[in-house]
Formats: C-alpha cells, structure tokens, sequence
C-alpha cells in the first residue's frame, strides 16, 4: 500500500505510507537514489538491493542520531551507484531496463596495488569491468574516478601521474571524465586515524603540489589526446585556469542527458526539453545561451541546484543516500566510512547472516 503525502522542493522527498506486516510507516520516496557514498553497494550489496528494490523498500539508519528510517522505491526513477568494483551490476541492468530506471556509474578505479592501499580485484580485471559496463550502458554512464590521490613516502606527483597515464591510456574512448580529489587528511580525523593506525607515511597535499599535479594532469590531458573533461570532487582549490572543473558527482545535466525521455523525472527537476529550432539564415540554429544539445535534434537549459544539505565545496544536486557507514570490506587504509576495520567485517558478516533483510545490516 502507498499513499501520496505530497512533494516540496528538490531536496526534501514525497513522503508515503508503506504496509510492512500489517502496520503502516512512514517513509520517503525519492525520485533520485544514490548507491552509496557511504559504501560500496554495487561490489557487496547488489544482490540486497536489487531484492530490496524488487520488494519496494528498504530501511536506513542515520549515522549521527541512530534513527532507522525507511525508503520506499516506488518513485525512484534514476539511481547513482559508486564503486570500485561494480562487476556485479552486469547480472542486474535487466531489472532496471525492466523498470524504467536509469543509472551511472561513478566507477574509483585507483592503482594502488603495489602498495596495498585497497583490497580489491586487479587492475587489468576492474579496467575489464569498466569497458563491460561502458558496452552495456554507453559512455557517459560510466564515470572515471581516482579517488583520492593520495601522497605518500613512497608515492610522489610523478607516481601519481604515471598510475593516471597508464590508467587513462586503456581507457581512452570509454569515458567522459576523469574526477579527482586530493587527499585531505587532516579534515577526516577517522582517514587520519586509519593511516596512522596502519603505518602509513602518508604527506599532506600543499597548494603548490595541488597545482603542480593539475597543471602536469591537464598537459597530459592533451599531449595524451584523452580530451576527458577534468574536474576535482569537493576541493576548495580553484584550478580553472588549468581546465579542471569543480565536479557535481550526482549532476543534474547528466541525469537529463540520459533520461530526457522521462518525462517524470524531467518534470520533477523541472527541465524542459526543446526542439532545435531551424536554421538562420547564415546556416545554424540560434540556441539559447547554456542550452545543452540532446539527441534527435533537441537541447535543454541547466537546472543543475546544489544539494544545501551538503559539504560546502559539494556541487552534487539532491539524491537520496541509502547506504551506511562502518560497511564497506575493501577495507581502504584511507577510508572515511569506516571507523575500523573490525567494525566493517563485523557489519558484513551481519549482513550475510540476513541477506535480504530491510537493512545493510541486517538489523
């Protein structure tokens, strides 16, 4: 059972009413659905949320006041997945298709391997993966991320640049965009912790590295003919004069440019698509000033708002995150999701005791 509560603006969702054993509850229901910054739910939890997304909701606790509250699916209409390895996305895109619901991708694929700063599969298998999805969902929908770059005794700027080289070389023709961050270790007391609890010599990024790094990325860029677009996710730093872009990770232009044919969704983020008009007489139509080209001879002007809710340097619009902290077994040395290792595995292995249960957790 759903019943409609009503909308109010972009960042606060419709709410409804949904009938768990006989009981009404309450529960948001949100057009956009991020899958997760808080964990990766396409490497460890695809199964789970494809079953949670067929049953119609699932539950989420908030990290800093403990309350579980529910989301229910029955809007949803575009979903922002993040991983570092979504291989298992492939085996549930049908479902997807089947609904109507459209994706990308914001894929981390680092190279860390030689310093076992993450636990995931091989390079060459999670370049593999990005290829497979760019086949199945297109180019724009899969996004490059190294994410973050992080400094280290025995990781300079030259070690950085030569992992992105050798990364955006196999990629060149199946991505957009490369994102990146640089590590800023002091602002997470939890990245700082973890490192030094593992030992890691890790080095604080000064202004002038930052711009050392940019300036050589975007030489790069184009002596390389990669022709990505450059953007940083969430830094203070403004480092256009070297064509690198702040980054809206859940961005408002991309959800139009692979869902403009939903009408729902567009009407939600109130964009409007045109026809291009006709030619002037010196040959191009004339196009309003931002107006972003679509396929079949149509455009549409941003809408693109920041999320308020979010970190000052975020430019990513609303979407609701259904993921939680302390869940993620990559088990990253620099994470930020995870207070501790042990915590993380012990959250796992509740989930795989109660595999389809309405949390991650299984709580």
């Amino acid at each position: 059972m759903l019943r409609k509560l009503g909308y109010t603006n972009m960042a606060t969702w419709q709410h409804t009413e949904i009938n768990i054993g006989g009981r009404l509850v309450k529960a948001q229901a949100p057009i956009i659905v991020s899958a997760s910054r808080s964990t990766d739910i396409p490497a460890f939890y695809a199964d789970w949320f494809f079953k949670r997304l067929e049953i119609g909701y699932s539950a989420w606790t908030n990290p800093f006041n403990g309350v579980k509250s529910y989301v229910s699916y029955n809007n949803t209409r575009f979903i922002v997945f993040w991983s570092k390895n979504p291989r298992p996305l492939l085996d549930h895109l049908d479902m997807l298709e089947k609904r109507n619901i459209k994706c990308y991708i914001q894929y981390t694929l680092n190279d860390y391997e030689s310093e076992k700063l993450e636990k995931v599969p091989t390079l060459e298998k999670r370049i593999e993966t990005f290829k497979l999805l760019v086949d199945r969902l297109g180019k724009g929908s899969v996004v490059w991320r190294f994410d973050p770059m992080i400094l280290t005794d025995d990781i300079t700027i030259e070690n950085l640049l030569c992992k992105v080289r050798n990364i955006g070389d196999q990629l060149k023709g199946y991505t957009e965009k490369l994102v990146f961050s640089y590590a800023d270790i002091a602002l997470y007391k939890k990245v700082k912790a973890n490192l030094e609890r593992n030992g890691i010599p890790y080095h604080e990024w000064t202004t002038e590295q930052m711009e050392e790094f940019a300036e050589k990325l975007s030489i790069m860029n184009k002596e390389r003919d990669w022709n990505y677009l450059l953007a940083t996710c969430g830094e203070k730093i403004d480092i256009h004069k070297y064509g690198i872009e702040h980054n809206r990770c859940i961005d408002g232009d991309l959800i139009t440019r692979l869902a403009w044919k939903d009408k729902k969704l567009m009407d939600f983020m109130k964009i409007k698509v045109e026809d291009v008009p006709s030619p002037s007489l010196f040959g191009k139509p004339e196009l309003p000033n931002g107006a972003i080209l679509l396929p079949n001879n149509h455009y549409f002007i941003s809408k693109h708002k920041k999320d308020a809710g979010q970190r000052q340097f975020c430019q990513c619009m609303a979407a609701k995150d259904i993921g939680e902290y302390n869940t993620c077994p990559h088990l990253c040395e620099y994470c930020y999701a995870n207070t501790s290792k042990e915590i993380a595995i012990g959250n796992w292995k509740k989930h795989q005791n109660c595999p389809y249960a309405e949390t991650i957790t299984g709580k």
